[in-house]
């Protein structure tokens, strides 16, 4: 089989195809041929040397994989063999051979290629948690969403807009036209406009009932200020610390600085009747049945159009260096997948 390493923490011309022979699945597991794999921007942190949990480099990254099955384990049952599943991994998934326990498989709806499965596990099982497990978004209501260009943000506005809330969006403005076409209500420049100020005057002083920032730092705290009554914050990324393409300690400490520490208070929530929450996908892996529950409710509406994951590009394993590089130059509207 071959698989991309991170050789060590750096840019992304560390990352390197190796060959190795194909696994065989231990018990409990099957094993998946991969048509495509998840480029996440975990793993862009873990190759910058910022993921803290990032095994020990060297180290094969990768979260989510689309392919057919071709072997089970013993005791597993044989009918899986020759189905098209999209599957959770746990780091790994850089690779045209992976194995993973059954319990981490779905099954791919007719409705959506190899390409798609493999653009929905973390985007969005992470987008679910954040507007419906914990984000409790509700008809009528308003989501901010920062970063609406990338797999999370297209995902979390095809939730949003099935449940009927308005979405607005931060993205830059050469993505504006394609996010308005995606159901975006209205966009925010953020690179000429303050999203905060923006905010307010979209929703004529009152504030939004959720937002959803992997931005952090000042984001978080401007963010917390446009929250209306009843309102939550919800937290899932740091991507102001990667403002380049290696670790960059400076970047590290602003973000840190910017971060509101003592507005997040029990006294200071309980006062301004406002929430805020944390989603981090990796760490959820002792909840894996309750994540196959997510699962089948997504792939439910893939299957009937209503999920419908947006590729922005593919590229070959001896071009994940350029895939990193179009993630990291925020040239996406959607996924990028690594295509063995």
């Amino acid at each position: 089989m071959r698989q991309i390493w991170i050789t060590r923490a750096g840019p992304p011309e560390v990352l390197q195809v190796k060959e190795a022979a194909d696994p065989a699945p231990s018990a409990g597991e099957v094993r998946i041929r991969v048509e495509a794999s998840g480029v996440n921007f975990a793993d862009i942190m873990g190759r910058m040397g910022v993921y803290p949990d990032l095994p020990p480099i060297p180290v094969v990254p990768g979260y989510e994989v689309g392919g057919r099955i071709d072997a089970v384990a013993s005791g597993i049952d044989p009918s899986w063999i020759g189905r098209d599943v999209i599957a959770m991994t746990r780091f790994g998934g850089y690779a045209d051979v992976v194995c993973v326990p059954v319990k981490q498989i779905f099954p791919r709806p007719a409705a959506l290629s190899a390409l798609e499965g493999a653009a929905i596990p973390v985007n969005y099982f992470t987008a679910w948690q954040l507007v419906v497990v914990m984000g409790s978004l509700k008809a009528g209501e308003t989501v901010l969403i920062h970063s609406v260009g990338g797999g999370v943000g297209i995902a979390a506005t095809q939730i949003a807009k099935h449940i009927g809330a308005r979405v607005i969006g931060t993205a830059s403005a050469s993505k504006h036209d394609e996010m308005g076409a995606l159901g975006v209500d209205h966009l925010i420049d953020y690179r000429t406009e303050d999203f905060e100020t923006r905010t307010r005057e979209i929703t004529n002083g009152r504030g939004v009932e959720l937002i959803l920032d992997a931005v952090g730092g000042e984001s978080w705290k401007k963010g917390y200020r446009v929250l209306a009554p009843t309102g939550r914050l919800g937290m899932f990324g740091v991507s102001s610390i990667a403002s380049g393409k290696e670790r960059n300690i400076l970047s590290m400490l602003s973000m840190l600085a910017g971060t509101p520490w003592f507005q997040f208070n029990p006294l200071g929530l309980m006062n301004a009747n406002k929430g805020v929450f944390g989603v981090n996908l990796g760490h959820m892996w002792d909840e894996i049945d309750r994540m196959q529950g997510w699962g089948e409710a997504l792939l439910e509406l893939a299957a009937r159009g209503i999920v419908k994951p947006k590729v922005a590009a593919s590229f070959k394993f001896d071009e994940a260096a350029k895939a990193h590089h179009f993630i990291q130059d925020r040239r996406n509207v959607g996924k990028v997948l690594l295509v063995p």
